[in-house]
């Protein structure tokens, strides 16, 4: 059930890279914030009962991405909610503005070596199913990093502290800054 305390703030998006922790994150900052919590890849999974891979086999990424952007819309219409994103949902400039018009946009920034870490062994990305993951990764990066910071009102390193101690950072910062004195 959502706080009555803090139902004034607009719903919190967590954009960044796969592997930067945006639903283990998430998850700990709706917990704060007395929200529901939902990861737009799984509503995905959800509303097609399909596997992210699946459908990026069979639709291929642009398949996958015009089904996000249905998601993404979806979700961001509904309100008190902390949401985390696919890592390459700010790619698609209907979504960007979905993010940026509708909430609170935490960019949860992740160096490659951390982000190769986290992934190097889940087949549930099909983007890093390549010969060289760390080069794709610092590709990925070099396109998308500039478009986390252009939907971001918050930028936050994510390779100092633990899943719980990041969204009381953010927790902190966003009630600091968004609620009335």
């Amino acid at each position: 059930m959502p706080s009555k305390e803090f139902e004034t703030l607009p719903n919190i998006y967590l954009v960044g890279p796969m592997g930067a922790g945006k639903t283990t994150v998430g998850r700990h900052l709706a917990e704060l914030l007395g929200r529901d919590f939902v990861d737009s890849d799984h509503e995905i999974e959800r509303k097609t009962g399909a596997t992210i891979p699946w459908i990026f086999e069979k639709e291929g990424e642009q398949g996958f991405r015009s089904r996000e952007t249905v998601v993404i819309d979806e979700l961001t219409a509904r309100k008190q909610l902390v949401i985390a994103t696919g890592g390459g949902a700010v790619t698609q400039a209907s979504n960007r503005a979905f993010l940026k018009q509708r909430g609170i946009v935490v960019y949860l920034y992740t160096p490659v070596e951390i982000q190769l870490l986290r992934t190097c062994r889940d087949k549930n990305r099909p983007l890093l199913q390549v010969e060289n993951p760390e080069k794709k990764l610092k590709d990925l990066l070099k396109i998308r990093d500039p478009l986390y910071r252009e939907v971001a009102d918050y930028v936050i390193e994510t390779n100092q502290g633990a899943a719980r101690d990041l969204a009381q950072r953010i927790f902190n910062l966003i009630i600091a800054q968004n609620l009335p004195k």
